[in-house]
């Protein structure tokens, strides 16, 4: 007994003496429970709002005073036409557009009753929903205050139009985030441990000392992983077209450069989690605390980023996933080019050679 006593408490100290496993294993619960209780909401805390009254009558005002007097809807613009809003949308200034219907207040005093439009964007079923609701609200808590003063009962009738997704499909939202998911645990996670297996097996040494530069060792080994992961991105859209039918409304050739795009900043980050651990264990942890579960949750894939308190959304700017969701989105489902993507680009471009260039430099000080 005593033996096995000695023996777990070496096993203990011998984990423990590694500094960054034991963080990992310490931090990874409060980091696990953090993140899930600020991150996991439903609800919306600020919905952008445009509006397009084709009327320009006093009751439209006033409805439209009382729908940004709530505290939840903030101005977005004030649009002309029709023709607008599928542009505001496909740009991302926008979570819903209120259209009010020609002589709104004059069907309102003759008929007692008039329809506005809540237009919303279906690309992200959950939110479509809870915006739509809370809009519907709010004209109930209007019709209620003017049948009181008017002392007879006035109905406006809100009609729900989901833009990019008039079914709601669930599906819609899922096949951009897997997209990200699978790109990421090919790419990064899986390149991050193959060459720390290397470390760990005395075989990067070897490399490190022959005549390959430390360019040409870190390309040879993400080579085959780029090839898996685009591989991965057509069977993705391919299933997701013809099983779920979910479309491509924008241009094929920009949402697979896109998708290369960010497989070559995943694997940047996987050879640079690699460069900085020597095992793999280290690196697996690192990489499903650091990429998968950030992905998942602070993305934007299943919990609007604008729901998160701010802390927690000044870090997902940092999670090339977040800016890979908003490509792929609007590309699919809203036809958007890269005249509307172009900040998206640029960054997971900044990113891909921010880590490609850190990764170099570090196997660089590691051959000299």
């Amino acid at each position: 007994m005593k033996r096995f006593i000695g023996f777990v408490r070496k096993e203990f100290f011998h984990i423990m003496r590694d500094r960054r496993t034991a963080a990992i294993l310490f931090g990874m619960p409060v980091l696990q429970l953090l993140l899930f209780g600020f991150a996991i909401r439903n609800e919306i805390s600020e919905v952008r709002t445009g509006i397009l009254d084709l009327s320009h009558d006093v009751v439209t005002k006033k409805l439209t005073d009382k729908i940004f007097s709530s505290g939840t809807f903030v101005a977005s613009a004030v649009l002309n036409s029709g023709k607008e809003i599928g542009k505001a949308f496909a740009s991302g200034k926008m979570n819903e557009v209120i259209v009010f219907e020609p002589g709104f207040a004059g069907k309102l005093q003759r008929d007692g009753t008039a329809q506005m439009q809540v237009i919303t964007d279906g690309s992200d079923p959950n939110v479509s929903r809870i915006v739509t609701g809370y809009t519907e609200s709010v004209v109930r808590d209007f019709l209620r205050e003017k049948s009181n003063a008017a002392g007879a009962p006035v109905g406006v009738e809100a009609v729900p139009v989901m833009k990019f997704n008039p079914a709601l499909k669930s599906v819609y939202l899922f096949v951009p985030g897997l997209m990200a998911m699978i790109l990421m645990l090919v790419s990064a996670l899986m390149t991050s441990i193959s060459i720390t297996r290397e470390k760990e097996t005395g075989t990067m040494e070897l490399l490190l000392v022959s005549s390959l530069k430390p360019i040409q060792i870190i390309v040879g080994k993400v080579v085959p992983y780029l090839l898996l992961s685009f591989v991965n991105v057509l069977t993705v859209v391919g299933l997701a077209f013809f099983v779920f039918g979910v479309p491509c409304r924008g241009s094929l050739a920009l949402l697979l450069a896109e998708s290369l795009l960010f497989i070559m900043t995943a694997l940047s980050l996987g050879i640079f989690i690699s460069s900085i651990t020597n095992s793999q264990q280290v690196a697996m942890m690192i990489s499903l605390a650091g990429l998968l579960m950030p992905t998942v949750l602070l993305s934007g894939f299943i919990f609007p980023v604008a729901s998160m308190p701010l802390p927690l959304q000044a870090i997902s700017n940092i999670i090339p996933a977040r800016w890979y969701l908003v490509i792929v989105r609007a590309i699919m489902l809203k036809g958007a080019g890269i005249a509307v993507l172009w900040k998206e680009t640029l960054v997971l471009m900044f990113m891909s050679l921010l880590f490609m260039t850190a990764s170099v430099r570090k196997f660089s000080e590691r051959l000299q």
